[in-house]
């Protein structure tokens, strides 16, 4: 798809300048700078998990005993 962007100055030159320096066009650096903004935006559903946690007061081990305890 095609789309139409409004990009400072500054930083076309900076996205030229990268581009001869990588050899790559200015479409795949700017593909690419996407693609890298989205997987940071969306993280993993591992991360969602993450630290869940980490707000209790309680330690985990000791709850995880104390439940077992009631079995």
């Amino acid at each position: 798809m095609r789309t139409l962007i409004d990009i400072p100055e500054p930083q076309v030159r900076a996205l030229d300048e990268l581009s001869r320096t990588e050899r790559r066009s200015r479409a795949a650096l700017i593909r690419q700078a996407v693609d890298e903004y989205l997987s940071k935006r969306r993280g993993s559903p591992d991360d969602d998990a993450f630290g869940l946690w980490g707000d209790r007061q309680v330690d985990g081990l000791i709850y995880q005993k104390k439940l077992r305890s009631e079995w």
